[in-house]
């Protein structure tokens, strides 16, 4: 997952306006987004569906200093922890040359440390596997980790990610310290299933500092792109010590992460959620009583000011006129899945979240085939290990830009010009075309899962957010599964040569993301054409109403 993922800091979802045009907001009843994929809300007539059972804090009832220490506690666990197993490309080598799976060779490749082996097919397909079913399990488990996070709590997530991180620590140290003890592949899906519960509920951190909430979700999505980074730092200590640093080392010393994070949950993080800026933003109504007149100066100091919230409610109205804000909201999930706008956006996601994870588990082996050269392969594929956490923090601040200033047809058609250019270079046996590929792919990463969750909340609204787009990140992670044909494929019929399947992955989905540029840019237009008559015949019966008040009872 990456979650990948755009959050607007202060979206104010349209669906709660009643008949008279007013949002329900107004009359206290608040709501914040849910990570949940499973909620259901019935209608807008049961309050008490909507407002969250769950304990919160004021922010303003805990000092600044607390709030950024816990913020920064937040951010440097999913630095060491959430996406660690999207390091796989720097752990390969070492799982190759400490002999991992290499019985199932015919003549062992690996044995001993050598630093530069090369795997057999069937070797090298196993090896791929281990990092798929981790990969696919972090889009599973994300679902899960929704669901607890609004029923339990965070502090609940991140207990249940401190267990599944220790126990995988646990069964990858264990696995390389016996031969005959096979905890790879499961050691490595508790770490994603880890992963997965300290990441999605570190975002209800945002809600410490409402004022830059924006920020602190960029900062917690960049962590989690950094902390692939993990294992590509233990590779340089691994290759520097020439193997002495063994993995089963490494792995029972990364216990030592989740008995930080649950030190720091029990001594440092709140208990409960903070309270959102809508709830504070109700709460400075309550406290211009008497009694409360107090809390107000403390419940101003945390919030936005007139003038941002101005300057935001600009931006938010600006999505209707300039492209497809809520054209779908206030549809049941169920319908809203039987549209073109999810099916296209289904179809795109699913061919992109293959290639991407094929190219992070083979990428080596791609450039082995294409450039016949084991030296170039292996500096590319390092390359590419210390650009991909890079290019997440990097590129976040900048992703968070363009879609706030695009519109949606717009950065549909950046994605695909990225698809095609990818595609293109990746089939090239150019150094200079794989140098290239590796930067535009770790940029084109973050970009894609940050562009599909902001698409998610503009056509799909807030209320089916968590439903929608877990749907596709979980569909297209299960369909990641059929890497491994792909991997059969290329070591069998086609002889490792990984050009054909890559043309495959490059034509369909270019072709699928012109043609929802092109669905999207058609609808968008006319959906502006729609609300311009609404707007003008709402505009009409002002002025019809107008002139019959001013006729009603004059004397002539």
């Amino acid at each position: 997952m990456s979650l990948a993922q755009h959050v607007a800091p202060f979206g104010v979802n349209r669906d709660g306006a009643d008949d008279d045009g007013e949002s329900i907001l107004s009359e206290g009843l608040w709501r914040s987004v849910s990570y949940n994929p499973l909620a259901t809300i019935d209608s807008l007539d049961a309050p008490e569906q909507i407002i969250g059972l769950l304990p919160q804090i004021p922010t303003y009832g805990v000092s600044s200093r607390m709030r950024l220490a816990q913020v920064a506690f937040g951010a440097i666990m999913c630095c060491l922890a959430s996406g660690v197993v999207f390091g796989f490309a720097s752990l390969k080598p070492i799982l190759i040359a400490e002999g991992v799976y290499s019985e199932l060779c015919e003549v062992s490749p690996g044995g001993g440390n050598s630093l530069d082996p090369i795997p057999c097919p069937e070797q090298d397909m196993r090896l791929n596997l281990f990092f798929v079913a981790a990969s696919i399990t972090t889009n599973i488990a994300a679902l899960f980790a929704g669901y607890s996070l609004d029923h339990f709590g965070r502090r609940a997530c991140y207990v249940i990610a401190a267990a599944f991180l220790a126990a995988g620590s646990v069964l990858l140290g264990y696995a390389f310290a016996i031969p005959e003890f096979d905890g790879y592949i499961l050691g490595n899906i508790m770490l994603s299933i880890g992963g997965a519960f300290l990441f999605v509920p570190s975002f209800r951190l945002a809600d410490a500092f409402p004022k830059y909430s924006g920020l602190i979700v960029a900062v917690i999505t960049g962590s989690f792109d950094a902390s692939s980074a993990v294992l590509l730092l233990y590779q340089l200590a691994w290759e520097a010590t020439n193997g002495a640093l063994a993995p089963n080392q490494f792995f029972f010393a990364y216990v030592t992460i989740p008995v930080i994070l649950l030190i720091g949950e029990f001594t440092l993080m709140p208990r409960d959620a903070y309270q959102t800026a809508f709830d504070m933003g109700h709460n400075v109504e309550k406290a211009n009583d008497a009694c409360g007149l107090f809390k107000l100066d403390q419940i101003e100091d945390v919030l936005p000011n007139t003038e941002e919230c101005e300057e935001v409610g600009q931006k938010d109205e600006a999505h209707q006129p300039g492209g497809i804000w809520d054209v779908l909201h206030g549809l049941p999930a169920h319908r809203q899945m039987m549209t073109a706008w999810f099916i296209l956006i289904l179809l795109l996601t699913v061919i992109q979240m293959l290639k991407m994870n094929s190219f992070i588990a083979t990428i080596e082996s791609q450039y082995r085939y294409l450039f016949r050269s084991d030296e170039e392969a292996e500096a590319i594929s390092k390359f590419f290990g210390v650009a991909l956490p890079l290019g997440g923090i990097v590129t976040t601040p900048f992703i968070g830009l363009l879609l706030n200033s695009l519109s949606v047809t717009a950065i549909i058609g950046i994605l695909t010009a990225f698809i095609a250019m990818i595609g293109v270079l990746n089939c090239l046996s150019f150094l200079w075309a794989g140098y290239v590929t590796v930067v535009l792919f770790v940029i084109f990463r973050p970009f894609y899962y940050s562009a599909m969750s902001d698409y998610a909340t503009k056509v799909f609204g807030f209320k089916t957010f968590g439903r929608l787009y877990g749907a596709i990140t979980c569909i297209s992670g299960a369909l990641s599964f059929s890497q491994y044909g792909l991997d059969a494929l290329i070591h069998g019929p086609l002889d490792g040569n990984p050009t054909p399947i890559n043309i495959i992955l490059t034509i369909t989905g270019t072709a699928v993301g012109l043609f929802l540029t092109v669905y999207v840019a058609i609808k968008s237009k006319g959906y502006r054409e729609e609300i311009l008559e609404d707007e003008y015949s709402q505009g009409e019966n002002m002025h019809l109403i107008g002139e019959e008040r001013g006729e009603y009872g004059t004397i002539v």
